[in-house]
């Protein structure tokens, strides 16, 4: 197919004749330059705003008002129901930041996935006005918040990652306490410090594994003493979907999230590609 077979139909020129015009057929080609650039450009950036559109995809599910902030990510609503925002966690100093940004005031929700916990709370992200970012992103933007392992969408996940590491690299909020910086993979005393709790941890992958169910990526050499993060290997197609295979990453430094657990080593087992930025 000619490259006139892929411009569109406002992009492509005529003599006069019902003919394309070519630079040898005596009229000046230089209308016909202009016109296949704007045609080109218009639609560049009708895919662009379509692939804004489309790169994050919740499910609307209705509106409430705000009657009570009790921490930093649960809302009581007017209708009796308990929401938690979806996709962060927070320190108890976020509870005065959300009151600020969301008390007494109507939100319109929307979910990824399930929207209840396995206690029975309502599971959302909220927004105090259309066109406005959510307020987990809000809240990201200041500082006091990080993304949490599950987002639900690897695409949603990119806007509220982008957040947060815009908060962490001018200090806002939590980053201004070297508490909440990211841990080396290698500062095993750090990393057994923050045992059960959420963290953020760098480092360079070492070694990827594959045994039995489990893909393990490993960051020192002595797997039964350092830090590894283990991946389901039912869960590398989704990886892989995300851009992010996990058996290829031997070599490259990560940033990975989650709640660090003690096993033989440290590791952090990621279930979703949300959990794993690359950062070389």
């Amino acid at each position: 197919m000619g490259v006139d077979g892929f411009l569109p139909q406002a992009a492509r020129c005529d003599n006069g004749g019902g003919k394309p015009s070519t630079p040898s057929s005596g009229h000046s080609s230089m209308p016909c330059v202009r016109s296949i650039l704007l045609g080109f450009a218009l639609g560049s950036a009708m895919a662009a705003v379509a692939s804004a559109q489309e790169a994050c995809k919740a499910t609307p599910i209705g509106t409430a008002t705000v009657a009570a902030v009790r921490d930093g990510r649960t809302l009581l609503l007017a209708d009796g129901r308990e929401l938690r925002l979806a996709g962060i966690e927070v320190t108890q100093e976020a509870t005065v930041a959300l009151r600020r940004l969301a008390g007494g005031q109507p939100l319109q929700l929307e979910k990824l996935g399930t929207d209840h916990d396995r206690y029975g709370r309502l599971v959302a992200y909220a927004f105090t006005a259309e066109g406005q970012p959510s307020v987990q992103q809000t809240l990201l933007e200041h500082g006091e918040a990080r993304v949490s392992a599950r987002v639900g969408d690897k695409a949603c996940a990119e806007a509220l990652l982008k957040a947060e590491n815009a908060a962490r690299t001018a200090r806002r909020g939590l980053w201004a306490d070297p508490n909440f910086a990211p841990l080396r993979a290698d500062n095993l005393a750090g990393l057994g410090s923050a045992r059960g709790h959420f963290a953020l941890v760098e480092g360079k992958v070492l070694s990827v594994r594959v045994s039995g169910g489990t893909i393990y990526l490993n960051f020192g050499r002595r797997w039964t003493r350092d830090f590894s993060v283990l991946i389901p290997r039912r869960n590398q197609r989704s990886f892989a979907a995300a851009g992010l295979e996990p058996t290829r990453l031997e070599g490259h430094r990560i940033r990975v999230r989650g709640f660090i657990e003690q096993r033989r080593g440290p590791i952090i087992q990621a279930d979703a590609p949300e959990q794993i930025e690359t950062t070389d």
